[in-house]
């Protein structure tokens, strides 16, 4: 059926005849993974001129319409799932793609050295649904089976950080952003009906597509405000230029907002400063004022914001939110605020706070951090709207997951809410948690998550501390999956860790071995991309000064900025390449991988030595994957067989090798001594896979 990627072809068809011939519009080479057929020039630094109209009207058609698809229903609506698989464990299985389709989608087809809204072809350079199509079926290679979105959603523009302002300061949560629609279906389609043309697409090749929700925070922009002052925290205008999380004397930084440092929280002359600056909100100080106000907004001629408006009429404005850690150096987040998810103050606070006066609603870490600090009263018109998010996405678009935001801040019970609902309409629905500490793996498990992010990108990169094995040999034993991930659109590059591309490299290949560990790649990871998206977890202060300077993107940080990922990076096809195998070897392993009886951890001749590895049992042989950890130095690795089956360690068994992440597979063999160990000499951050017969 596909209806809606149906309409897109016909509204390419249609606009392209409007067109005069163009012919000059520029692709990466590296968008151009299907056999297409239409007129193109291939440019020596890997660019392809094409006709984008008949460029995505043949990619949809050759390679999304002929897979027959049920529209708007999640993936597994429509196929079977194993039994050991089911109400969204099947994320087990998979190979995650991150995208924020506003970057994964730019490019400079113009070639002007800037990313437009609307280049000299009068189309957009910045990223579109419609757009990113085209990288799907490169993704599909990579064997990629699900897309992990960054929000999608219509965010606000006032207060943006950067020039584009962050997805994350979401101001309709019921609404997609428009500048995700593309013009080259004109008016004829609408950013909804491309979004759901994505999925479709996706769904075709078998990927399930996960989004990314934000329930904590909004906008201080936020389209709620004109019904629903109530749901914000409100402060004087004045007050708005020296706001800022209080710093508490006597404590230490960055400290959980627990119950047991209240009593130093609240004597705090800073921290009852703090409170004083709060008011009622504008509609309960004066409803004439505030109707006012609303028919302002509402009319025809009104061209101000809702917040610029507030401000006018009341001398007022939301209050933005802050870190939920006591003392953390932080600044306050000048284009995001917190829901208010309680009508009364934290039951944990109340007693300190009646000592001091009475307060309206504010944001304090205990507000902030409202899992451990619930108040009595629960903003239920709030949590019915919050929890009706993922079912729109499901029923309007038929998504397959999502990732909630900052979860293990909100209430218990507000989650349960969020989580029964979608499950309601799928019962093999998926949900990340967004929970970094592997000692909440249960606790999340319990709340009916599928898996956490986990810290794998903070142990991955520091492969010379051991923290790389230390991942990669605890991961089996989480109760919970977890990503395999070197870095996020929060972190640091690989590429411009040390050990650069070589680091990069190994852990990309090296993280679709990790037993109970799910392969996260980042988008642009596989091009060795320098520069971070942001500069948010692990990072120094010059990160975002990855590239050389002569670079377009120089200081540019795709989360707020025009950002053009480096497609044509000179060693692209090498990580394509290799990634591409190893995910095959994944597939081929996955039976034994999910089986903890038939996972055999490796050792070496010392525990600080720079090696990791695993043995996968299968029916009649046992498959070894071993890396040598060393990014600087090709090394001999002395490897302990003797933890795996008798049958596959004898003296003199052959280890065939059948896969280097250097495309140098061995025509040696390496035979196992009377010790059961073998000898194996590395390439540095090299990745090899042998198989043992019985």
């Amino acid at each position: 059926m596909s209806t809606n990627l149906k309409k897109l072809v016909e509204a390419l068809e249609k606009q392209s005849k409007n067109q005069h011939e163009l012919f000059n519009y520029a692709i990466p080479d590296t968008w151009l993974s299907f056999d297409y057929k239409g007129q193109q020039i291939k440019v020596h630094d890997g660019h392809v001129l094409v006709n984008p109209y008949r460029f995505y009207q043949d990619l949809i058609e050759e390679v999304f319409l002929k897979k027959e698809q049920n529209d708007l229903k999640s993936y597994y609506l429509d196929h079977p799932v194993e039994k050991s698989l089911l109400n969204g464990d099947w994320i087990k299985k998979s190979s995650v793609y991150s995208m924020m389709v506003r970057t994964t989608g730019s490019y400079d087809h113009d070639r002007t050295g800037r990313l437009e809204d609307s280049n000299l072809y009068h189309l957009k350079d910045t990223g579109t649904f419609l757009k990113t199509l085209a990288y799907l079926p490169l993704l599909k290679r990579l064997g990629i089976d699900v897309l992990y979105m960054l929000p999608i959603a219509k965010y606000s523009l006032k207060d943006k950080k950067g020039e584009l302002g962050s997805p994350y300061g979401v101001s309709n949560f019921y609404a997609l952003d428009e500048g995700l629609k593309d013009p080259m279906t004109g008016d004829l389609t609408n950013v909804n009906d491309e979004f759901k043309a994505f999925v479709e697409a996706a769904h075709a090749l078998d990927m399930k597509v996960i989004i990314d929700i934000i329930p904590r925070t909004n906008s201080v922009n936020s389209d709620l405000i004109i019904d629903h002052p109530d749901w914000f925290y409100w402060i004087d205008h004045k007050d708005l230029v020296d706001y800022r999380p209080p710093m508490v004397e006597g404590l230490k930084t960055t400290l959980p907002a627990k119950k047991e440092y209240f009593k130093e929280l609240f004597s705090s002359p800073s921290v009852e400063e703090h409170l004083h600056k709060f008011r009622k909100n504008p509609k309960e100080i004066d409803k004439d004022k505030w109707k006012v106000l609303v028919k302002e907004y509402k009319s025809k001629s009104n061209k101000k914001e809702i917040l610029d408006l507030v401000q006018e009429h009341f001398g007022m404005t939301v209050a933005p939110a802050f870190s939920d850690h006591i003392n953390d150096p932080q600044p306050a987040w000048s284009d995001v605020t917190f829901f208010r998810m309680y009508l009364d103050h934290p039951i944990n606070s109340q007693p300190f706070l009646n000592e001091l006066g009475t307060f309206e609603p504010y944001i304090l870490f205990d507000v902030a951090k409202c899992s451990l600090n619930p108040g009595a009263k629960p903003n239920m018109p709030l949590w019915d709207m919050l929890s009706g998010i993922i079912p729109f996405y499901q029923t309007e678009f038929g998504i397959d997951g999502a990732r909630i935001d900052m979860g293990h801040a909100l209430p218990v019970e507000l989650i349960n809410m969020i989580i029964s609902k979608a499950k309601a309409i799928d019962p093999n629905f998926c949900f990340i948690a967004e929970e970094l500490d592997i000692e909440n793996a249960q606790a999340s498990i319990d709340k009916g998550y599928n898996m956490i992010i986990g810290d794998g990108f903070i142990k991955e990169p520091r492969v010379q501390e051991g923290m790389f094995n230390a991942f990669a040999y605890s991961a089996m034993n989480l109760p919970s999956p977890l990503f395999a991930c070197g870095e996020t659109h929060d972190t640091p590059r690989l590429a411009a860790r040390p050990g650069k591309e070589v680091l990069a490299k190994m852990l990309t290949v090296f993280n679709h071995f990790i037993p109970n560990a799910i392969p996260f790649l980042n988008s642009g990871q596989e091009f060795f991309e320098l520069q971070p998206m942001n500069t948010g977890l692990d990072c120094k202060p010059n990160e975002a000064e990855a590239l050389p300077k002569d670079d377009p993107y120089f200081g540019k940080l795709a989360l707020f900025d025009r950002y053009n990922l480096h497609y044509l990076h000179p060693r692209r096809w090498e990580m394509i390449e290799v990634i591409e195998k190893a995910s095959k070897i994944r597939n081929s392993l996955m039976d034994s991988m999910l089986n903890p009886d038939k996972v055999y951890p490796l050792g070496f001749s010392a525990p600080w030595d720079t090696a990791a590895g695993f043995g996968y049992k299968g029916r009649s042989k046992i498959t070894l994957v071993i890396t040598n950890t060393d990014v600087y130095n090709d090394k001999e690795h002395w490897v302990k067989l003797d933890n795996i089956p008798d049958e596959f360690n004898r003296e003199g068994t052959i280890l065939k090798q059948i896969f280097s992440s250097e495309n140098e597979v061995s025509e040696t063999d390496v035979v196992i001594d009377s010790t059961s160990n073998v000898r194996i000499w590395f390439k540095k951050g090299e990745v090899k896979v042998f198989e043992i017969k019985a």
